[in-house]
């Protein structure tokens, strides 16, 4: 009976292991240029990992929002990929130096312990933080002058949240299933567009979509989203696994997400 047990033991951790591992693994395997630069802000030191595409032009700066579990080997493979279609990406980890003796996501004993901290965060922070991140795109010398961010789940939320108080430094804020402003009067503030990407069961998110969109044209402000039917919640994360049937909602949703992603970031 204990063989058995430890058996099960081992082929379960090896599943969720080898789940994990895949996107580590495109980051290792990638030829992009990968750096870490720090941002003093919030009375801190912050961490943000940024990629270059190899192009010859000057891009596009994305800045890429993590979820709510901090700046994971996921969040980073996103980065790097995102930079594959030609755009600079700087990812910042939200909770790197937030929690005594963390100094970055990976630091932190579990993703649990990361994701009490992200809800431990001031919002003015948060704030903060991404404006000096706004800041400091802004200046790569690579990047030609247009920003946009894009964030998963909480940072879907942020990124949302994030275009009512930033003016019209960014150019576009792309929300993967993250929820909209509590207060009717923040969506008065924004002045870019807001494109929504969301999965057809998650109705936690999807219900308030009504209420963003009645918002946003209240205020006559763009929001435009797709539904993708038979995707759940971060299915930008669980369909990106390469073990996954092409014919998966998650993966469908995942490809089409890519799709619309990189030609609104083109036409900016």
């Amino acid at each position: 009976m204990r063989t058995i047990t430890t058996l099960l033991f081992f082929v379960l951790f090896s599943s969720v292991t080898t789940a994990q591992d895949y996107a580590l693994e495109q980051l290792e395997n990638s030829p992009r240029h990968h750096e870490w630069v720090t941002i003093e802000s919030s009375g801190r030191t912050m961490h943000n990992f940024v990629v270059y595409p190899e192009v010859a032009d000057d891009a596009i700066v994305v800045i890429v929002i993590h979820e709510n579990r901090g700046l994971n080997d996921w969040a980073r493979s996103f980065a790097d990929q995102l930079a594959g279609q030609g755009f600079i990406a700087i990812a910042p980890d939200l909770i790197s130096n937030t929690v005594n003796g963390y100094e970055k996501t990976t630091d932190f004993p579990s993703s649990d312990d990361a994701r009490s901290a992200i809800y431990g965060l001031d919002p003015d922070n948060v704030t903060a933080d991404l404006k000096a991140v706004l800041a400091y795109a802004q200046n790569i010398e690579a990047g030609n002058g247009t920003i946009a961010v894009a964030g998963f789940c909480w940072g879907g939320s942020q990124s949302f949240r994030f275009a009512t108080n930033s003016g019209d430094a960014i150019k576009a804020a792309l929300v993967f299933y993250g929820t909209g402003p509590g207060n009717d009067a923040e969506y008065a503030q924004i002045k870019v567009p807001v494109y929504g990407f969301y999965g057809g069961n998650d109705n936690r998110v999807n219900s308030t979509i009504e209420a963003s969109e009645a918002a946003m044209n209240k205020y006559d402000k763009i929001y435009e989203y797709e539904i993708y039917e038979g995707a759940g919640h971060a299915f930008m994360r669980s369909g990106d696994d390469p073990d996954a049937a092409m014919d998966n909602p998650n993966k469908v949703a995942r490809n089409k997400s890519w799709e619309r992603l990189t030609q609104i970031l083109n036409n900016l």
